[in-house]
């Protein structure tokens, strides 16, 4: 009765207090891997190994003393609940810390990052287009020529593979000999040289025999519209003969198409190819390989990209073939002889030319159309339409200057003349830009009227360095009309000279880094000077530690060289040298005497030639020079072995007693008009290496055998530009001055660099407006 009784007042709870019960229960069970501090476990905790036993030693012991129980030792992988600190980690240590900056010891190297050459090799960029022309012995002088001659220069990169090859390459062309006559050995050889040399640099590879003339803007424009990551082989496919190979391979008479990715897919199985794979055409062999390891078939049309090519017959005419495939040809195949070539090229290059035209004209009628939209109107759109507008000046020292000229003169010239005759080019511009305007007017009034020329009445142009040149016309014509009647009448044209693309040149990689060997030859005239040009070089070279190296040329005549010994001409700067030596320890300054009659630069640098490697870098200063590390540097950048040679034109300061007349000059040389002016009759300084120099002399000794003056009638300069192949890059340089000194030209020289030496320095003097001032005070004293 009374159990009953519990019972039915317990029921109702019981299920509160199972569950309250329960849930304890679970809680201490979960305690271990909720409560745990997360973070990294610690150092000396080992991992267990799969065998169950500790990490550590060896042996049979574990791999030191137990960790100390506690936080420390817990699992890292566990998780805690949210503002929960472990213990023994108190606020400080949630602090930040400040770590201080330890410079590295002065007498460890601190370690450089070296990154690539080009940013393109550093992004990943590739060239577009590569094309490979397959030539042989027998051709390369003909054929092969004639393919350079019409389509080097439109291509970024053009490559000659031949079996074997004459003594002598010709002239601009890049051969790569496989040193074998046989066919299938040298595709092997040449698709292995793509692999190894330009499978990184390029995404296409065009491959023609150098019977096929190859229409390269078509061909560029391609590739253009082909997706790089595309296993394509494209070309006019071919059946096998015989085998049992199914598929068709790319015929090599009209050139085929290889993607980058299908090379590199093709490179691992390349010499299975080369084993296995047996073929008496080249082509076909390649295209065996392609189709064996790559199961690619060669394609002509790839997403509605087309290759077009046409098969030439023989005694074909170009410019009477109407057939709309050849007009639309990439290749055409097969040219018999370089003539045939040529005249291929000249009947693209009209079609090219006339899409081009084309094409200018409809981009020319859209914009017209779209600008009539504009707020504007019709007068939004600039002439010519699609060339730039004129350069607006904004002060009016900005204004540009019309210069003014006739058939014969121009009244604007280099040398500050008033007038003079035009020769040259200048006289080719303007019987140019006539003729043009003649065309233009008779294009335009034609058949109504006929206009022709009388005379250039009145003639302007300006350069506009936003646009080109213009010209402004005021032309006296005749205008006839269709009975015959004729009018003498002035007509007013304007005509614009646009200005090109601009086109990057393509110019091997210098560096900052080279050493150079300044060369300063000295004359018993110019030892007085030499102190000044010590003391500048020091300040720029000695005190920043600068990579160059400063020679002394001691020049003697023979006189001068006799009494060396009792009384030497350069004894005091021989003095100097040794105390810049003393001062800084770690310069030497080497020097070297010579004995002459006529000091010829070409004499004098042959000298010091024989005294210094072949790839020296050579500046050949002027003891008037004040040398600074910017002018070094643009020598190191401007001068390229076997490519180029660098002749600045430095300031030439005035004579301080007429560019400052009663007026106290200023301690340095500045960059001013009416301080100096820059000397281009001087071509004393000059920085090359000494292997051009020495491979211009070695083409020079023929001619010295027959004439010997030609080595005092001749300097550096002249030597470059006619005895080597050289860029002769000649430029005013801001960072190379010259202060006024009175110059001492040498009778025995040639007639004309005595002529540039007294010329630079009647020049020198002063500029027009000074020397002008100073003759009218000169009057005026002399009236009064």
């Amino acid at each position: 009765m009374r159990l009953s009784l519990v019972l039915s007042v317990l029921r109702p709870a019981g299920p509160v207090a199972i569950g309250v019960s329960l849930g304890f229960t679970l809680s201490l069970l979960s305690v271990t891997w909720v409560e745990e501090p997360c973070g990294p476990p610690p150092r000396s905790a080992a991992r267990p190994r799969p065998d169950g036993g500790g990490g550590g030693g060896g042996g049979g012991g574990g791999g030191g003393p137990a960790p100390p129980p506690g936080p420390a030792n817990t699992n890292g992988n566990a998780a805690r609940r949210p503002n929960a600190v472990p213990a023994g980690l108190g606020a400080d240590s949630w602090e930040p810390r400040v770590v201080p900056y330890r410079p590295p010891s002065p007498g460890r190297a601190a370690k450089k990052a070296v990154r690539t050459r080009y940013i393109s090799t550093e992004l990943g960029m590739r060239q577009r287009l590569f094309v490979g022309v397959l030539t042989s012995k027998s051709t390369l002088n003909t054929l092969g020529v004639a393919v350079n001659r019409t389509l080097a220069h439109r291509l970024e990169r053009l490559v000659y593979f031949t079996g074997t090859r004459g003594r002598k390459v010709p002239h601009g062309m890049t051969v790569v000999t496989h040193s074998d006559e046989r066919p299938i050995w040298n595709m092997y050889q040449t698709i292995r040289y793509l692999l190894d040399h330009y499978v990184n640099d390029f995404d296409w590879f065009f491959l023609v025999q150098d019977d096929t003339y190859t229409e390269a803007h078509r061909i560029s424009r391609l590739v253009a519209h082909l997706s790089i990551d595309t296993h394509l082989y494209l070309g006019r496919p071919e059946e096998f003969i015989g085998g049992d190979t199914e598929g068709r391979y790319c015929y090599g008479g009209f050139g085929y198409l290889l993607s980058r990715s299908l090379l590199l897919l093709l490179q691992q199985h390349l010499e299975s190819c080369r084993n296995d794979i047996l073929s008496a055409r080249p082509d076909e062999w390649l295209g065996r390989c392609i189709i064996d390891y790559t199961a690619i078939n060669c394609a002509e049309e790839h997403e509605g990209l087309r290759y077009h090519y046409f098969e030439l017959g023989k005694n074909v005419d170009p410019e009477r073939e109407t057939d709309l495939r050849f007009q639309s040809a990439f290749t055409v195949h097969p040219v018999l002889d370089p003539v045939q070539m040529y005249r291929l090229h000249k009947y693209f290059a009209q079609v090219e030319l006339e899409r081009t035209y084309q094409e200018i004209q409809q981009l020319q009628l859209e914009i017209q159309n779209a600008s009539s939209l504009s707020a504007d109107g019709d007068h939004s759109a600039t002439w010519p339409i699609g060339i730039p507008p004129p350069f607006q000046p904004k002060t009016r020292f900005e204004v540009l200057r019309w210069d003014y000229f006739t058939e014969e003169q121009v009244y604007a010239c280099v040398d500050g003349s008033p007038k003079c005759e035009l020769r040259g080019v200048d006289l080719a511009d303007v019987a140019d830009v006539v003729a043009t305007a003649m065309e233009e007017l008779n294009r335009k009034y034609q058949p109504v009227l006929h206009v022709r020329k009388q005379q250039l009445v009145n003639g302007y142009r300006r350069f506009d360095p936003t646009r080109g040149m213009e010209y402004t016309l005021d032309l006296q014509v005749e205008v006839v009309t269709q009975k015959g009647h004729s009018r003498s009448v002035t007509k007013r044209v304007h005509l614009v000279r646009p200005l090109s693309e601009v086109e990057i040149i393509p110019m091997p990689y210098v560096t900052e880094a080279s050493r150079i060997n300044v060369i300063l030859p000295l004359t018993a005239h110019d030892r007085d000077h030499a102190a000044r040009f010590l003391e500048a070089y020091a300040a720029a070279a000695f005190e920043s530690s600068e990579n160059a190296v400063l020679t002394f040329l001691f020049i003697y005549d023979p006189f001068e060289a006799q009494q060396v010994t009792q009384n030497d001409i350069f004894a005091a700067v021989k003095a100097q040298i040794t105390e810049y030596e003393h001062k800084y320890a770690e310069v030497k300054i080497p020097w070297i005497s010579v004995k002459t009659d006529a000091p010829s630069q070409i004499k004098v640098m042959d000298i010091i030639s024989k005294k210094h490697p072949v790839d020296t870098l050579f500046f050949v200063a002027g003891v008037g020079t004040e040398v600074t590390v910017d002018f070094l540097n643009r020598c190191r950048m401007n001068t390229i072995n076997n490519w180029q040679v660098f002749f600045p034109i430095h300031f030439q300061g005035y004579n301080p007693a007429i560019a400052y007349h009663n007026q106290e000059p200023p301690a340095t040389l500045d960059l001013l008009r009416d301080a100096g002016r820059f000397d281009r009759d001087v071509f004393h300084e000059a920085c090359f290496y000494n292997a051009d120099y020495m491979a211009a002399r070695t083409r020079m000794a023929g001619d010295v055998q027959e004439n010997e003056d030609i080595l005092e009638t001749l300097d550096i300069y002249d030597m470059f530009i006619k005895y080597s192949n050289l860029h002769v890059f000649r430029a005013v340089e801001p960072a190379l001055l010259q202060r006024y000194r009175h110059q001492a030209c040498n009778p025995r020289l040639s007639e004309e660099i005595y002529h540039r030496c007294v010329q630079s320095s009647l020049e020198g003097v002063g500029s027009r407006s000074q020397l002008a001032m100073v003759l009218f005070e000169q009057e005026q004293g002399n009236s009064t």
